[in-house]
C-alpha cells in the first residue's frame, strides 16, 4: 500500500474500504481487550485457513461437476513473488536506524537534562501519563484514539489537511528529502 492509499483510507475517500478497515481494526482492539494476543491470534489464523479450504473445496467440487479444468483457485497467489530485495531491506533498515538513532539522542538529550526546561516538560508528561495509565489500559486508549480520529477526521478535515501539510513539510525539512 502506498502512501496515498494509506492517506486515501484515513481520510475516509473511499467510505466503503475505509469502513471495512477501521470496523476490522476497531473489532480487533475489541478482542484484543477481552482476550490474549495468542488467542486473538490463533481465533484469526482458524477464520482465515477456514475461509481459504472451504473456498478451495468449494472450487474442487464444482470443478467437478461442471467437468472443467480450470486448476487451483489460488494458483496466481501461490506464483506471486513475495521476496523483499536487498534494495528494499537495506532501505528500510536505513529508515529505522536513522528514526531509532533521532530518538535515542533526544531521550539522551531529556534524561540527561541537556536542557533542564525540556526535562521538566517531559517529566511533567510521564507524569501525566501514569494517571492515564491508571485510568485506561493500552488497547482503550487505542479504541478511543481511533473514535476521535474518525469523529475529528469528519467534523474538521480542511482544518487537518492544512496541519498535516504543514508537518509533512517540517518533517521532511528535517529528514532531508
Amino acid at each position: 500500500m502506498d502512501a496515498q492509499a494509506s492517506i486515501d483510507l484515513l481520510y475516509w475517500r473511499n467510505v466503503k474500504q475505509s469502513g471495512a478497515v477501521f470496523s476490522s481494526v476497531l473489532l480487533l482492539l475489541f478482542s484484543l481487550t477481552q482476550f490474549s494476543v495468542v488467542s486473538v491470534g490463533a481465533y484469526l489464523a482458524l477464520a482465515a485457513l477456514s475461509a481459504t479450504i472451504s473456498f478451495r473445496i468449494y472450487k474442487s467440487v464444482l470443478q467437478a461437476v461442471q467437468k472443467t479444468d480450470e486448476g487451483h483457485p489460488f494458483k496466481a497467489y501461490l506464483e506471486m513473488e513475495i521476496a523483499l530485495s536487498q534494495d528494499q531491506i537495506s532501505k528500510y533498515a536505513d529508515k529505522v536506524l536513522l528514526y531509532t538513532n533521532t530518538c535515542m539522542k533526544e531521550l539522551r538529550r531529556l534524561f540527561l537534562v541537556q536542557d533542564l526546561v525540556d526535562s521538566l516538560k517531559f517529566a511533567v508528561l510521564m507524569w501525566l501519563l501514569t494517571y492515564v495509565g491508571a485510568l485506561f489500559n493500552g488497547l482503550t486508549l487505542l479504541i478511543l484514539g481511533e473514535y476521535l480520529h474518525l469523529t475529528f477526521s469528519f467534523c474538521f478535515q480542511a482544518q487537518i489537511d492544512q496541519y498535516v501539510g504543514l508537518i509533512r513539510t517540517q518533517v521532511n525539512s528535517v529528514v532531508g528529502k
